[in-house]
């Protein structure tokens, strides 16, 4: 570390201390920086957090991978065709994931260090809040501001045994030396979604189970239909059960759960619980100093992203807030203007784009259709059917839908959702026609682009006065 000068304000130490190395640390860090500020950026551990390290990056290239092999498969559905892909060598497969993830890390976290000079990077420990900073490896940092930006990590469902088994997780599934004949998901969020459907692309005979249904954040007609693609693709699906106990024994691992009151029992080669996570706060010392926690050890925040005790701030997986990277980075920003710069900036997700990276894709924006009955709003929505949209006929790919959600009353656009194979880069087109508080009408009256599953949205906005079935191409 860096010798301690005394800073502008006239006080030994930093600025602005931000703990945690991730995107939303480095967020943080990068923009305090900008503006003149010294930094103390406090790494533990792999320096990039969740997204590049063991989340966002690995995960998707492997998911693309599956699609290459699936798309393979699925070239039978045009007329004359057929094809055939199969993992040949799962060791180098996943070393060409870890190439990436070591590629990227070095390139937009290690290297972006030396390209900012306010910015000291410590990793000598974890770090331990004490008043008016942070005591890490031994030394005392001190600064009047503070942001935690330490992430989370998965955490175990409460099931009888499975401390036992050498349960997987998201991060250990994806650095498996040989490539299990089966697996049990425990968990069907959208780490659960894509990480077992990647797998059973990679010729793995997956089962999911879950307490509730297929993406229960999602609309149920979403929900619906993604199960309806999982089925087809030959996953299993085991919804609304109880969990009882896990063992193992020679035939592998043996869930037993309670299914409309009778026991179910699946057995597979290994158990991956994608079920949840928790904040990384233990040992920190957020409780002596004031900062509040909920019942997961997420920090709990307000709208300018500051903690219950004023001067410390938090972004990021580790607060009660929105868990995408982007939104971490997002928090990151605010709280370090806010916290060095006495700017008043808030937090807002209304137009937050969210995606779930299966196939048929799931994104969404905005409210649901029951939230926003919740929220008081007279509501009227519209579906459209995949089969409706040209683009997925030439495609001969009509799985999914689009559902938009608005306001009766003034016609505004509040929500939507698509399951489409093209779906994660046509959301924004939506929450682009909400942020600028667009109109269903409007909507349905602007110029798209034919053959474009985007097109979507502009059927199913002239949905909810016509019937597009009855339209011909381009018309309206």
């Amino acid at each position: 570390m860096k010798d301690i000068d005394k800073n502008a304000d006239g006080h030994d130490g930093y600025d602005l201390i931000v703990i945690g190395a991730g995107s939303a640390g480095f967020s943080a860090s990068i923009t305090a920086a900008d503006a003149g500020k010294r930094v103390a950026l406090v790494g533990h551990g792999t320096i990039g957090g969740t997204c590049v390290n063991v989340g966002c990056v690995p995960s998707k290239a492997m998911i693309r991978a599956a699609e290459a092999i699936h798309g393979a498969h699925a070239a039978k559905r045009f007329p004359g065709l057929s094809g055939h892909a199969q993992v040949d060598d799962w060791p180098t497969l996943i070393q060409s994931k870890e190439d990436l993830v070591a590629s990227l890390r070095q390139k937009k976290y290690a290297d972006l260090l030396p390209e900012h000079a306010g910015v000291d990077y410590i990793d000598t420990g974890p770090a331990r809040l004490t008043e008016g900073g942070a005591i890490v490896g031994g030394r005392i940092l001190t600064a009047p501001k503070l942001i935690i930006a330490t992430g989370g990590h998965p955490v175990l469902p409460t099931i009888d045994g499975i401390e036992d088994i050498g349960v997987l997780d998201s991060t250990s599934l994806l650095e498996l030396e040989t490539l299990p004949e089966s697996l049990i998901f425990i968990g069907a969020g959208y780490i659960g979604a894509e990480l077992a459907q990647m797998m059973s692309r990679m010729g793995v005979k997956v089962t999911l189970v879950t307490r509730s249904h297929l993406l229960p954040g999602a609309e149920p007609e979403v929900s619906a239909e993604l199960a309806d693609a999982f089925a087809a693709e030959g996953i299993t699906l085991l919804s609304g059960l109880s969990y009882q106990s896990v063992r193992r024994d020679a035939a592998g691992v043996t869930l037993r759960v309670m299914q409309s009151g009778e026991p179910v029992e699946v057995t597979a080669d290994r158990l991956v619980s994608t079920a949840g996570r928790r904040a990384n706060t233990d040992g920190m010392g957020l409780e002596e100093i004031g900062v509040e926690t909920d019942a997961r050890g997420s920090i709990v925040i307000g709208d300018d992203m500051q903690t219950t005790v004023p001067g410390i701030y938090a972004a990021g997986d580790v607060t009660d807030r929105d868990q995408f990277v982007y939104m971490a980075a997002y928090g990151a920003k605010l709280a370090a203007r806010n916290a060095v710069l006495n700017e008043d900036r808030r937090y807002d997700n209304s137009v937050m784009p969210w995606v779930v990276f299966c196939d048929p894709q799931v994104a969404g924006v905005g409210l649901s259709e029951q939230q926003a009955r919740d929220a008081g709003f007279e509501v009227k929505t519209s579906i459209v059917p995949l089969d409706q949209v040209p683009r997925a006929l030439a495609a001969r790919d009509t799985r999914g839908l689009i559902k938009l959600v608005a306001d009766r009353k003034t016609d505004r656009l509040l929500g939507g959702q698509i399951i489409a194979p093209e779906g994660s880069d046509t959301i924004q087109t939506l929450v682009m026609a909400m942020k600028f508080g667009m109109t269903a009408r409007a909507l349905g009256g602007t110029i798209f682009p034919y053959l474009t599953t985007v097109e979507g949205l502009k059927l199913a906005a002239q949905s909810f006065e016509v019937d597009v079935a009855k339209l011909s191409c381009c018309a309206g």
